[in-house]
């Protein structure tokens, strides 16, 4: 499993009606493991979540699941592996 930093900006005409779905989405995901964290930029024009994926196509695949892809709230997504070393949530090595 890889760690994958995805960033989108939003179409801000469809946010309101579109982010509670997304939320929920995201929220599922979270229970399963495959989001560490997510949430808006402090600006409003987008958003960062880190996904948990077996690879980039398996993570393609299920954000472009998300309501916010489906309903047109992405205008620019970018993702990146990420691979993290120090922080609380990680769990330990074995």
């Amino acid at each position: 499993m890889a760690w994958y930093l995805v960033e989108i900006r939003y179409v801000q005409e469809k946010l309101a009606e579109v982010r509670p779905r997304h939320r929920e989405f995201l929220q599922g995901l979270a229970e399963q493991g495959r989001v560490a964290v997510a949430g808006p930029l402090g600006d409003g024009t987008g958003g960062i979540t880190l996904y948990q994926a077996e690879d980039e196509t398996s993570l393609t695949e299920l954000i472009n699941q998300d309501p916010y892809h489906l309903e047109g709230v992405v205008a620019e997504r970018t993702v990146r592996e990420f691979k993290p070393v120090i922080g609380a949530w990680l769990p330990e090595e074995s």
